[in-house]
């Protein structure tokens, strides 16, 4: 089975859209500048085409933006509802849409994901730490040493002379 083509743009379009109906009532501005920041690098992922770099902050922002909602809704989502009919309306609008983004979140993820394969990305992610090579060709075995190399007396002297004078 073939996984649909979705494109980037239709993700930042959609995941824009039920940022700004989920800020509309509730919701502190942390949660707007987490989620508008991450968007911001899916609009520099759209229009760098062949940038591995971009796709891969954004993946990484959508995922960081999946904890930081959770604890956002957890947080500030009211206790007591709102009194007036319009402003329980609004509040209802605005927590629905941003629980909409946040389950569709992983699935996007997955289509970023996608993407970032697409555009030349591999599996390991590498942070610029150092890393061991396995490639041994350059290493001399244990096993076989090479006669010429090491002579029999490591002082090179002469087996049945006499250690010289000592210059100090």
């Amino acid at each position: 089975m073939e996984i649909p083509a979705i494109n980037l743009k239709a993700i930042v379009l959609v995941h824009w859209l039920l940022t700004v109906w989920g800020c509309m009532a509730w919701l502190p501005p942390s949660f707007a500048w987490g989620n508008f920041g991450v968007l911001a690098v899916g609009v520099w992922a759209i229009a760098q085409r062949d940038s591995i770099d971009a796709v891969l902050m954004f993946l990484m922002g959508m995922i960081v933006t999946i904890l930081t909602d959770i604890i956002h809704i957890g947080i500030y989502y009211p206790l007591n509802d709102y009194g007036a009919d319009r402003a329980r309306d609004v509040f209802r609008f605005s927590a629905g849409m941003a629980i909409l983004s946040l389950l569709l979140k992983p699935v996007s993820c997955f289509f970023v994901y996608q993407m970032y394969r697409e555009r030349g990305g591999d599996y390991n992610v590498n942070f610029g730490f150092p890393s061991v090579s396995r490639n041994r060709d350059a290493y001399q075995s244990i096993d076989q040493q090479d006669e010429s190399s090491t002579p029999a007396n490591p002082f090179n002297q002469a087996q049945d002379s006499k250690p010289g004078a000592r210059t100090y």
